[in-house]
């Protein structure tokens, strides 16, 4: 058994930053106005159908304490557990691979690809290689993965990124979903419709050959359990099963805090994850396999354990359980900014209010523009009620954005304008004679106030506020004045 050091915190790598800030990203995503139409119509779809089937529950508030119970507990036990699987998935064939950052991970991916001989993989829908790019790694080494799923196919032909964690490619239509495959799919009906029957049908062709003939194929994981070196995949088409069981080698590239530590611990996540993600009571395709079984199925089976952050991640006191969720996208949603920005702006792999946590703790806050992320909230909280595992992402985000300012405090030796107006408010809040004094001034606001009664425009960073909205004139008289009035009058 390999010795396990998850040693110092080290920053992600790979496909986790924004570039640009948040609101100058979500800006020009406003703009497309398809976009925002097809991600309303499916986003309130799938809230609506989970909302149904998770109203079905007496038990539901029970399973959800129940699975966040199981993730904390193995985060604060995660290396043993990591341990013990790589002990019980060596014991059954499989061989284990750990991989401190992206760049390893896709080095031992390519390694291995490249000791079958294979020029080709097809894989299963896998966030772990999305965020580490490995398809754009392989296509250097003269590789080409081929995406299953449909959304991720749809997605990879129309060269696009994803925007959404359980369905990449929601933000297309399915006209837009046959116009990509007639221009991009080699062998297509020129007459294909975008009825849904017909589009799945042009994908199954497409992809019948390359599972028939496909030598290595490479796979995400959605549970890891400890106690008996199971690997589990969960999915909707049918796809996973055909690259788990068809080709000789199958490499698994995963996250170290998909982990369980017990088999009996899938009873609570089969019934949390398939009514948060999909909306339905029982998954359609669950995959398991415990290392290699003779003369059935991949005989040459490995797994590469991420880091690439997440340590980092595990050492934040208050984002650590960022690290519990098990991607099944109810934040998403629900979140109203997210469904009028779309995924593409978070520039991450992790869109919406996950994201906007998890890539900042993955990476450092100071890290690119991730900065940005912790405040692409309205802080409403739909996400923590719809969270399966009920992390607290309102709590994490007000902790990373003051992370933020800290970080940006130790840049700047002079003061910036936040600061001066933080150390004002201090002051003004201490106490009720500092707020009385200002309240003095307020009717000098009316100065500077329209022949409408409202202030159109406030300088330096305030402008920030009245660039969208209108401030009202401050009353003639203040609070405090008119109460003490009306004392004095009686």
């Amino acid at each position: 058994m390999t010795q396990v050091f998850l040693g110092m915190p080290a920053g992600g790598q790979g496909n986790l930053f924004e570039t640009e800030p948040f609101p100058k990203a979500a800006h020009r995503e406003l703009g497309n106005t398809q976009m925002r139409k097809n991600l309303r119509h499916a986003t309130h779809t799938i809230r609506d159908k989970r909302l149904n089937v998770v109203g079905e529950l007496p038990d539901w508030e029970e399973l959800r304490d129940a699975g966040s119970a199981i993730k904390n507990l193995t985060m604060a036990n995660l290396e043993e557990r990591l341990e013990e699987f790589e002990k019980n998935f060596t014991a059954r064939g499989g061989i284990v691979h750990w991989a401190r950052d992206a760049a390893e991970a896709n080095k031992i991916v390519t390694e291995l690809v490249k000791a079958t001989g294979s020029k080709e993989v097809v894989k299963v829908k896998s966030m772990a290689t999305q965020e580490i790019g490995l398809n754009e790694h392989l296509e250097t080494e003269g590789i080409e993965a081929f995406e299953t799923d449909l959304a991720e196919l749809i997605v990879q032909l129309g060269h696009d990124k994803p925007s959404h964690i359980l369905v990449p490619a929601i933000h297309k239509n399915r006209t837009e979903v046959r116009d990509i495959f007639l221009s991009q799919m080699p062998v297509v009906d020129p007459n294909l419709t975008d009825e849904p029957a017909k589009l799945a049908e042009a994908a199954r062709k497409h992809l019948r050959k390359k599972f028939l003939a496909a030598k290595v194929a490479i796979s995400g994981a959605n549970f890891a359990l400890a106690d008996t070196g199971t690997l589990g995949v969960v999915e909707s088409e049918g796809n996973g099963r055909m690259c788990l069981t068809l080709p000789e080698t199958l490499i698994t590239v995963m996250g170290i805090e998909k982990v369980l530590p017990h088999w009996e611990d899938i009873e609570v996540f089969m019934q949390l994850l398939p009514r948060s993600s999909t909306g339905e009571r029982m998954n359609p395709y669950t995959s398991l396999w415990t290392g290699v079984s003779e003369d059935d199925g991949p005989q040459n089976v490995h797994i590469v354990l991420l880091d690439n952050g997440r340590t980092r991640a595990l050492a934040d006191r208050f984002g650590r359980t960022a690290l519990n969720c098990i991607r099944c996208s109810a934040c998403m949603n629900v979140c109203p900014v997210y469904e009028r920005t779309g995924g593409h702006a978070y520039g991450s792999t992790y869109p919406g209010p996950i994201g906007a946590i998890l890539s900042p703790l993955l990476t450092g806050i100071e890290v690119e523009e991730n900065g940005s992320l912790p405040y692409a909230s309205s802080l409403c909280g739909a996400c923590y009620d719809a969270c399966p595992v009920k992390i607290n992402i309102p709590e994490i985000l007000v902790h990373l954005r003051g992370d933020d300012v800290d970080a940006n405090r130790d840049k700047h030796k002079i003061p910036t304008q936040m600061d001066l107006l933080m150390k004002g408010g201090s002051w003004a809040l201490g106490k009720g004679k500092n707020i009385g004094l200002l309240e003095k001034a307020l009717p000098l606001g009316r100065l500077v106030s329209g022949k409408d009664k409202k202030i159109k425009k406030l300088p330096g960073i305030a402008a920030g506020w009245t660039a969208s909205r209108d401030i009202p004139a401050p009353p003639s008289k203040s609070f405090r004045d008119w109460w003490s009035d009306e004392k004095e009058s009686k």
